[in-house]
């Protein structure tokens, strides 16, 4: 049996069309879901690492809210994910469209499936971006 979400088609599809920036200073890259990425998967080589994961605390649930209590939020996660996670990148998910401003998030090293869903349950979030070891970037819907 299908699993339902309580997220609107629309909003998915928004979700699916995102870049999902990751700004390594030695290369900045762009993961995008269902693509497989080679620089996600030299990353994993050079820090011995199978999995990822892609989150924000930003915009509980798809709200908007001020840019002063998304920051606070995301210091936070910023916080927790540096005890749980071998590397943390920081980063964006951007609308290529302009109509939503782009979320600060961060690329999180070593998380598997599980501790994303965790965290993305934490802070309230539709969904994730994770990827194990084929490096292709993937939805984990949470609601």
């Amino acid at each position: 049996m299908e699993k339902t979400s309580q997220i609107s088609k629309s909003k998915i599809a928004a979700y699916e069309a995102t870049d999902y920036k990751v700004d390594l200073e030695s290369r900045p890259f762009t993961l995008m879901v269902g693509e497989i990425s080679t620089d996600l998967k030299d990353i994993y080589e050079e820090f011995g690492q199978n999995c990822a994961a892609f989150v924000t605390a930003c915009n509980p649930l798809g709200i908007q809210q001020s840019d002063a209590e998304n920051e606070a939020r995301n210091a936070q996660l910023f916080l927790h994910l540096g005890d749980i996670s071998v590397l943390v990148i920081g980063g964006a998910g951007t609308d290529p469209t302009g109509a939503w401003p782009p979320e600060a998030s961060y690329l999180a090293l070593g998380l598997d499936e599980e501790a994303a869903r965790k965290i993305g349950n934490r802070w309230r979030q539709d969904a994730v971006i994770w990827a194990d070891a084929d490096a292709m970037p993937r939805l984990l819907f949470l609601r």
